[in-house]
C-alpha cells in the first residue's frame, strides 16, 4: 500500500509529564510517522500522521480509547481545515449554517494566505468569493496566496489598478493554471459587452476564479451562490459589518 496521511486530534484531560512521549512511543511501535504536531486551541492537540497500513490507524484508535488521560476527537484522512489547524494552532471559523463560508479577521492574514494557497494548488474549476470592506487586504491576500501556490495571477477587473476592466486577455494569460481575479462590482456595474463576453469565457474555463464582492456579482449577473465552492469573509474586526452601500454608489454613475 502507498503512504497516506491521517489527522488525529485528542483532548487532554490531565496533562501529566510524559503523556506526549507515551503516545509518540505507541505511534513508533506501530511504525506510524508523525509529520506535524501542534496544540489546537485550549487543551487539544493535533497530529498529522503518515502510514502505509490503514489497519494500524484502526488499531491506534482502539488502543487510545483505553487511555484515561485523553479523548480522541478526530481520527480521519485530513481535510484542509485539519492541516491548517495543525500549522496555526487553531481552526478557521466557519458559518454554522453555510459550511462553505469561512471567516477571517485582518490579524489572521497569514492563515488566510495559507488557506488560499492550499486551495489554489488544486486543479480544475473553482469559484471562490471574497467578501470584505475596502482596504481590508482582499486583493493582497489573493496575490500572496497565488505566490504560495506557485501560480500566476491575472486581473480581469479590479479597483486596485484604477478600476481595470479587461476586454481581452493574451494567449499566455488565458491558461487554466492562472488565478483569475475578478471584482464583482466592476465586472457587473461597470462592464461593457466585450468584458461580459470575456467574463463568460473565463467562468467556463477549468480554472480558479476569485471574485471579490460576490454578493454584488450574484445580484447583478446570472450566476448564483451555488456556483461558488468557497465564500471567504475578511473583516478588520470580528464584529465589523460588511456593507456595500458605502462603496457601490459611485459605480452607478458610469
Amino acid at each position: 500500500m502507498e503512504f497516506k496521511q491521517w489527522y488525529m486530534e485528542y483532548k487532554i484531560h490531565k496533562n501529566r509529564p510524559g503523556l506526549l512521549g507515551d503516545i509518540a512511543s505507541l505511534l513508533g511501535m506501530l511504525e506510524v510517522n508523525i509529520l506535524t504536531i501542534n496544540g489546537v486551541e485550549n487543551r487539544t492537540r493535533g497530529m498529522l500522521l503518515q502510514t502505509n497500513d490503514d489497519e494500524k490507524i484502526e488499531i491506534l484508535g482502539r488502543m487510545l480509547q483505553k487511555v484515561d488521560n485523553i479523548t480522541v476527537l478526530k481520527l480521519r484522512e485530513p481535510k484542509l481545515v485539519d492541516i491548517l489547524a495543525v500549522r496555526h494552532g487553531r481552526y478557521i471559523e466557519r458559518d454554522s449554517d453555510d459550511r462553505k463560508t469561512f471567516r477571517f479577521t485582518r490579524d489572521e492574514l497569514g492563515m488566510l494566505v495559507d488557506f488560499l494557497g492550499e486551495v489554489f494548488k488544486r486543479e480544475g474549476n473553482q469559484v471562490i468569493g471574497l467578501r470584505g470592506m475596502p482596504r481590508v487586504g482582499k486583493t493582497e491576500s489573493i496575490i500572496a496566496g497565488s505566490v504560495c501556490s506557485n501560480k500566476r495571477w491575472t486581473f480581469v477587473s479590479s479597483t486596485l489598478l484604477r478600476q481595470t476592466v479587461r476586454s481581452q486577455l493574451s494567449e499566455e494569460e488565458m491558461t487554466p493554471n492562472n488565478i483569475f481575479i475578478i471584482d464583482g462590482i466592476v465586472s457587473t456595474i461597470r462592464s461593457n459587452e466585450k468584458h461580459h463576453a470575456l467574463l463568460q469565457e473565463i467562468m467556463a474555463m477549468p480554472s480558479t476564479k476569485v471574485i471579490e464582492h460576490p454578493d454584488i456579482f450574484v445580484k447583478e449577473s446570472a450566476f448564483e451562490y451555488s456556483d461558488f465552492d468557497y465564500i471567504i469573509e475578511l473583516r478588520n474586526t470580528p464584529d465589523e459589518e460588511i456593507s456595500y452601500e458605502s462603496f457601490t454608489m459611485g459605480f452607478n454613475d458610469f
